[in-house]
């Protein structure tokens, strides 16, 4: 992973000390070899001067860079991605309240849903971009999906899964399953786990939980029942991220090759990394002028990482990144 500004640059202080000694040094230099009460030789004077452009273009140089070496050195890449060079599909007005995508591997497109509009989107990274469309519900407060099995599991914030899957005909059949206790709990993370095999719904902001831990729960899609899983405790992302604000996650995947899980947070600006026991392994700032407002995140099989952007402010388009994955060399 690069880092920039392992070597620190120069103060202003630093450079003018350094001008003032170098001045001090041409001073003495006239004093030794010529008469300071007469004027210098032409010679002299030229090599005054072009030392002088020479000093005063460079310091302009060295605070040029300085800038920009802070500016993308405040946003660090997780191994294997380049967080400054995704490619960026700007999406259809429609697409505008994007809120959650499921990659789907047989023809390479993305199933996405839409905050408060019962609509399953599909979506295929063309160009242009070509978008299918399909009505499941009259509408609701909807966050994220998942694809399992062909059955889609559609996440509600107030913790409600609705359940559906397409026949013949376009017809669907739809099933409700609430999470236990959940009236003032709000959910805005769901995705499959597939080594447990269970669909996993993280809280944004539960009733029970506070700033130190976030809480959990597992749908089993066989029995079609809840269960309370793992807790994240926040604490440390907290103090990682130097705020005493809620850990607040609005969307989920787990990386198809480490096996970890990447939890990207919009009130946060943040995306944090957690080993397979669900500790904390790294916290990432991210730049908002590029994650505007990311609501939905998946994977690709070979670890390809797409996030969606709600549009974030009247006349600005959602959008959909797309990070490629380079696998990082053993060490």
């Amino acid at each position: 992973m690069p880092v920039f500004g392992t070597t620190p640059l120069p103060s202003i202080k630093e450079r003018f000390i350094a001008l003032a000694e170098l001045l001090c040094n041409l001073w003495h230099y006239e004093q030794k070899n010529g008469d300071m009460t007469k004027p210098p030789q032409s010679s002299f004077r030229d090599f005054i001067f072009k030392n002088l452009v020479i000093i005063i273009f460079g310091d302009f140089l060295i605070t040029l860079v300085s800038c920009n070496t802070k500016k993308t050195a405040a946003y660090a890449s997780p191994p294997g991605y380049d967080f400054n060079k995704p490619y960026v599909y700007e999406l259809p007005e429609i697409l505008d309240e994007i809120s959650g995508v499921s990659y789907y591997t047989k023809d390479s497109s993305i199933f996405a849903i839409q905050d408060e509009k019962g609509w399953l989107f599909k979506i295929h990274l063309t160009s242009p971009l070509h978008v299918e469309r399909w009505k499941f519900s009259s509408g609701g407060d909807y966050e994220d999906v998942a694809l399992v099995d062909s059955n889609f599991y559609v996440l509600k914030s107030k913790g409600v899964i609705e359940k559906f899957r397409f026949s013949s005909g376009d017809s669907l059949s739809l099933q409700s399953f609430a999470v236990p206790q959940a009236a003032k709990n709000e959910f805005e993370t769901l995705f499959y786990d597939s080594m447990l095999h269970q669909i996993i719904l993280i809280c944004k902001n539960c009733e029970e939980d506070n700033k130190k831990q976030v809480t959990s729960w597992a749908f089993d899609p066989a029995k079609d029942s809840f269960s309370s899983t793992f807790t994240i405790e926040t604490e440390s992302i907290r103090e990682r991220l130097g705020e005493d604000t809620r850990f607040k996650p609005s969307a989920g995947a787990i990386h198809p090759l480490t096996g970890e899980l990447y939890v990207i947070a919009s009130v946060n600006h943040a995306l944090a990394i957690f080993n397979k026991d669900y500790s904390v392994k790294s916290i990432y700032k991210i730049n908002p002028s590029l994650f505007k407002q990311p609501e939905g995140l998946t994977f690709t099989p070979n670890g390809d990482l797409i996030i969606s952007n709600e549009s974030a402010e009247k006349g600005s388009a959602a959008d959909i990144l797309f990070f490629k994955y380079n696998k990082p060399r053993q060490r």
